[in-house]
């Protein structure tokens, strides 16, 4: 992720990076190079353990924010931060989401709004604070982590869905938008990566259908996928870094999956 035409290294913030594909990310990102914030919840000392860290193997400069992405004005404060801190910020990786399950007709009305507002409006807040910086100097990575479930539906995550789909969407509108001032906007469409929110999701979906957490792991999450196992972090975050990457210039408005087959059938 260094710039090839300077010495300077990239700047880089990564929404829900403290656990799962946020923090494989952030670490990939730190690894090539890159001053890395560090954006999400937890226990504040094992944040800083992590940032501590994860600053030791790369010699890059990495801090933290507690930006609760649900409110707008946090959000835009995240990028305000982060340039404060690290400089203008030349890499976005909005992966920050949350997910409740749950039979729509007993859908929590304010469920439908808090999945929304992190999973599909965080991301535009976010872009919208960051693109002025990058279209200033011509050269800006955006990628946001959509889903499998942005490519396809699923019953009783009709939130969940509906924000994956408009984060697609949202990454397309401003690829086109940006395209001509060298910046790049993609999204990655994971399969099931065994995290911390998909943890939550089995025990929720147990409750729903009736089944054994191992009963629903394989039937719910992996019976899709042909490689018949969990996608590791790791490797959802390699794709994000090279879409952040010089090499990636002309991959833009994309939505890749990287699910295991499982967006084959």
């Amino acid at each position: 992720m260094r710039n090839r035409n300077a010495a300077v290294p990239r700047n880089a913030v990564v929404t829900g990076s403290t656990s799962g594909i946020g923090l494989a990310t952030a670490r990939a990102l730190a690894e090539g190079g890159c001053h890395v914030m560090l954006n999400g919840f937890g226990d504040r000392a094992e944040i800083d353990r992590l940032c501590a860290e994860i600053a030791a193997r790369s010699g890059t400069t990495i801090v933290y924010s507690g930006a609760d992405l649900s409110r707008p004005e946090e959000a835009r404060a995240l990028v305000s931060e982060a340039t404060a801190v690290l400089g203008p910020i030349d890499i976005l990786v909005n992966n920050a989401g949350i997910q409740h399950v749950a039979a729509l007709h007993e859908f929590p009305e304010d469920k439908w709004d808090l999945l929304l507002a992190v999973n599909l409006s965080a991301a535009f807040h976010t872009i919208k604070a960051a693109l002025p910086a990058m279209r200033e100097r011509r050269w800006g990575r955006i990628v946001n982590t959509a889903s499998v479930l942005g490519l396809v539906g699923a019953p009783h995550k009709p939130a969940y869905v509906a924000a994956k789909h408009g984060i697609i969407g949202l990454t397309k509108s401003v690829a086109i938008e940006v395209a001509e001032h060298g910046i790049t906007c993609n999204a990655v469409c994971p399969g099931t990566v065994l995290t911390p929110i998909i943890e939550k999701q089995i025990a929720q979906q147990a409750q729903v259908t009736g089944l054994r957490e191992e009963q629903v792991l394989e039937a719910v999450f992996l019976d899709k996928m042909p490689t018949g196992r969990l996608v590791p972090p790791d490797e959802v975050a390699a794709t994000i870094a090279f879409l952040c990457s010089d090499a990636a210039a002309s991959i833009t408005g994309t939505a890749i999956p990287v699910d295991g087959g499982y967006t084959t059938h």
